[in-house]
């Protein structure tokens, strides 16, 4: 079988995330119907059908699937080169994508964001709030930001920050008529404002321990968000308990708006961490955020 042309791949797998041969046409710089020509014959080539085509959308075939699950890493492999190759000059340059958390988003990558970017004006970074997990290599991104113990094994880990805890808060009005819970099993008799996480559709169980017991709890409430803020303005607003990040909520605590509840069944747990794909090689830019993020305790 005769060699296929690397353009006609690339054209493939663009189609397939766009779903669009229009706007696949649009970045490529081709016109809809020479980009059509070029798969069909590439489809004619392999003796398969690659493409679905209906006449609102585009998708993959399962053997065109198969065929982008081959080619993609390659892909990848070629354009980060060729990103590593533009980016050998004297300072730096490039685009970075990071998915993240709002509360690592501020009070951790911004901060050293700040003080980076201002020297190194050849390098943008994209930050992509999100609450759930994504998948960095599917969705393109560079390097994700989350919580040590979620990391997957197969990436590589940079702790960014330094240990962290959990606080159940509630305000004094709140717990003064509906009581104090002592251990987390009295939460059933409480209010509890919920977090749904958008990757799994599921509540977040809340997880406490105590002397190396560890007890995760399903509890209930009026209030379902998929948003810390909304958490914290329904706790301060006297709905029920919440459960946030300890440096989340920390103004709330010192100004007396908010109570912490069941403190001895919060320990610290592995803070932030910047990951990233294990096989793939950093641009300087790249090194150069790593650097600025890692943390020293």
């Amino acid at each position: 079988m005769p060699r296929q042309p690397i353009n006609d791949l690339i054209a493939l797998r663009l189609i397939a995330e766009l779903r669009s041969f229009t706007r696949a046409a649009a970045q490529l710089g081709v016109s809809p119907s020479a980009l059509s020509h070029a798969i069909r014959a590439l489809e004619e080539r392999v003796g398969v059908r690659l493409l679905t085509r209906t006449t609102r959308s585009v998708a993959a075939t399962e053997a065109g699937e198969r065929l982008l699950s081959a080619i993609t890493p390659h892909l990848d492999g070629i354009e980060a080169e060729l990103a590593l190759l533009g980016a050998l000059r004297d300072k730096p340059a490039g685009t970075i994508r990071i998915t993240t958390g709002i509360d690592a988003a501020q009070s951790i990558l911004w901060p050293a964001l700040a003080q980076l970017l201002p020297a190194y004006p050849d390098i943008v970074v994209e930050l992509a709030i999100d609450t759930g997990f994504v998948d960095i290599v599917a969705e393109r991104f560079d390097a994700g930001v989350r919580l040590g113990e979620t990391v997957g094994q197969d990436m590589i880990a940079v702790r960014i920050g330094p240990d962290i805890r959990m606080a159940a808060v509630a305000t004094p009005a709140y717990l003064a008529a509906g009581g104090t819970p002592a251990t987390p099993h009295d939460l059933a008799r409480h209010n509890c404002i919920n977090l749904r996480f958008p990757t799994h559709g599921g509540l977040y169980a809340w997880e406490f321990e105590r002397d190396g017991r560890a007890l995760n709890v399903r509890v209930t409430g009026q209030v379902i968000v998929n948003d810390i803020a909304l958490a914290l303005q329904a706790a301060r607003d006297g709905v029920g308990i919440a459960y946030l990040l300890e440096d989340y909520v920390r103004d709330d605590l010192d100004s007396g708006r908010l109570v912490r509840v069941l403190e001895d069944w919060c320990p610290p747990f592995p803070g932030y961490h910047l990951y990233y794909p294990s096989r793939r090689q950093l641009s300087p830019a790249m090194r150069l955020l790593v650097e600025a993020l890692r943390f020293h305790a």
